[in-house]
């Protein structure tokens, strides 16, 4: 190479691999420091693409975990309000077998009466105070076959979506539950077509049982599909949640850094750079031979 004054082809040679080297010195800087090996599109743009799927989709599971947890929770309100039901069921036939036997007079059976149909209100009024998040549970409102969500409330059984997607028989669950006042149960005077509409006379006691075991019966089926889906609900959670843990697996081995490896290519571009440095500056004094060559 010839020793010329226009053109240091040595400096501008050492200059262009100083700044590939520093660039990588920064990239490894940031990276280090971030904890993420893909920062920009620049980096990996297809990892980066898959990476932004990932995420959304752990996102979504995370929230579908919640979701479910949810409407576990208020199953659990509804089962507990039932569970108290229960106790005034027991009551009911409690009294209704007091007033079939034939050792209390009419005016006995009527004050025996009066307690059945407070428990019968008592029902009545627990069903319709059941509510979850202003959602009334036990009044019927839940009980219809259908769903129709295009309102702004949505009507008939309760959907409880938990999945990314929108496939019936993988993202979400309906929840069905029926009323349980006490004309739906069939006792106490608001079901007077009913046999278990009072204890008042001896054989209204008596046909009152049957229908108070029917009650019973009935409010046993709603306890039973209820405890039946939360069953399901805390199996979807797990599921859920081992989704959401391999695929945030995933995700990190596509976006982290792996520090070892990136420490080591850490301190290559810093040698680099230093070396880099130290011949731009002995690139840049090869001009002064010349001078001397000029001088002497």
């Amino acid at each position: 190479m010839a020793l010329t004054l226009n053109h240091n082809m040595m400096a501008m040679t050492a200059a262009r691999n100083l700044s590939i080297n520093y660039g990588n010195l920064e990239t490894s800087v940031r990276r280090l420091s971030s904890g993420l090996r893909i920062g920009t599109a620049a980096d990996d743009a297809a990892g980066l693409a898959i990476r932004e799927l990932m995420r959304a989709e752990v996102a979504s599971l995370n929230q579908g975990v919640r979701n479910a947890s949810d409407a576990i929770s208020m199953i659990q309100t509804a089962d507990g309000a039932l569970g108290v039901i229960d106790e005034k069921l027991v009551r009911m036939k409690e009294l209704a077998e007091q007033a079939a036997t034939g050792t209390y007079n009419s005016d006995q059976r009527l004050m025996i009466d009066s307690e059945y149909q407070a428990m019968a209100s008592e029902i009545t009024r627990i069903a319709n105070a059941t509510d979850f998040n202003g959602i009334h549970l036990l009044n019927g409102n839940l009980s219809s076959d259908t769903h129709d969500g295009d309102a702004l409330t949505s009507t008939g059984k309760m959907k409880v979506h938990f999945g990314t997607g929108n496939d019936c028989s993988e993202d979400y669950y309906y929840v069905k539950i029926g009323s349980a006042t006490a004309s739906s149960l069939g006792v106490g005077n608001a079901s007077e077509e009913d046999d278990g509409h009072n204890i008042s006379t001896q054989q209204g006691a008596q046909r009152a049982l049957d229908a108070l075991n029917q009650a019973i019966i009935s409010k046993d089926k709603i306890r039973a599909d209820l405890g039946a889906l939360q069953n399901r609900l805390e199996n979807t959670i797990s599921n859920l949640q081992i989704q959401a843990e391999n695929t945030q697996a995933a995700e990190s081995r596509i976006s982290d850094v792996d520090v070892a490896t990136e420490m080591t290519n850490f301190v290559r571009n810093q040698v680099l750079s230093q070396a880099g440095v130290a011949m731009l500056s002995q690139a840049n004094s090869m001009a002064q031979m010349a001078l001397q060559l000029i001088g002497g």
